[in-house]
């Protein structure tokens, strides 16, 4: 756990998909590899953005151990723990660690909405399945079961479970927490359109969607904030902004991976239920996209450290 650098920005890497929506090993290695040429400091696997849900088991697997190929030890690697059942949670668990994960990202377990007490029973199982440190992920409008400050009181004595990635919309969250636990958890902004926020809160790094598309622009926005210049911390989210909102809708896999088409950093390919966005919604977002493209900020020196 010592060697694990929560600080930086982590893109929610996508899972790349061929024609006939299977795996692209290839092409999820190289949207890996370029983002940490752009500076990442660490990547999410098999996040919502990647996909997690919509692979079988196997694939979960083979794709980690690509991932895991690829980063070479450059960056830490994260990967995504989102199962239907604990003890499939807890399997993925057991099996990322000898993959070569470096930290997990624990969901609650998909589709039931459980009482806290399950809740903190599922998640003390999956921390008790491998000696990898664990980032829980609060997303109650995503996943509709809320880590509360009492679920966190409980699960203070777990030792593996080290960060908290918080994506509630409501910043006041992180005061809460910090208030509540000192710095027994670390804190991830999770949440694109209020990342900037967070980390004035006290958040520790950010966990980001649309830095699959931007990323130079991502690094460069908490490099500004880290050494203190929030005017051009601002200046860089500003512009941001309107693709950071997308993050935060139903359809944030599509519009990213749409983004990332248009920026040259992967395809729109996704797995149903999910389609390929049509319509005026396509539209919209290829506007938005273009306009940042077409305004992308000057990015100084030390502005990109």
């Amino acid at each position: 756990m010592s060697s694990m650098n929560w600080s930086g920005v982590f893109p929610a890497a996508t899972t790349q998909f061929n024609p006939d929506l299977s795996i692209d090993i290839d092409a999820s290695q190289q949207v890996l590899d370029a983002l940490i040429r752009d500076g990442v400091h660490g990547l999410v696997v098999l996040g919502t953005c990647g996909e997690n849900n919509s692979l079988e088991a196997d694939e979960k697997r083979t794709l980690l151990k690509a991932a895991v190929e690829v980063v070479a030890g450059r960056v830490p690697i994260i990967v995504g723990v989102s199962e239907l059942t604990t003890t499939r949670a807890a399997a993925f668990a057991k099996d990322a660690e000898t993959l070569g994960a470096n930290a997990l990202m624990a969901l609650p377990a998909m589709v039931y909405v459980p009482t806290e007490a399950e809740l903190e029973a599922h998640f003390r199982t999956v921390a008790q399945a491998s000696s990898l440190p664990i980032m829980l992920y609060n997303n109650p409008p995503a996943y509709r079961a809320a880590i509360t400050l009492g679920v966190l009181s409980r699960l203070a004595d777990e030792p593996t479970i080290v960060a908290v990635k918080e994506s509630a919309p409501d910043t006041r969250r992180f005061t809460d927490l910090a208030r509540t636990f000192g710095d027994r958890f670390i804190l991830m902004a999770g949440l694109d359109d209020v990342a900037l926020e967070g980390l004035m809160l006290g958040a520790r790094g950010w966990i980001s969607g649309l830095t699959s598309a931007f990323p130079q622009e991502s690094v460069a926005l908490v490099a500004a904030f880290d050494r203190g210049d929030l005017e051009e911390a601002r200046r860089i989210y500003r512009w941001f902004m309107p693709l950071l909102h997308l993050d935060a809708e139903h359809d944030l896999v599509q519009s990213i991976k749409l983004a990332e088409t248009i920026m040259g950093r992967g395809t729109e390919y996704v797995r149903m239920p999910r389609q390929p966005l049509a319509g005026d919604r396509r539209a919209q977002v290829i506007a938005m996209v273009e306009e940042a493209a077409a305004t992308r900020p000057q990015l100084t020196p030390a502005a990109a450290a």
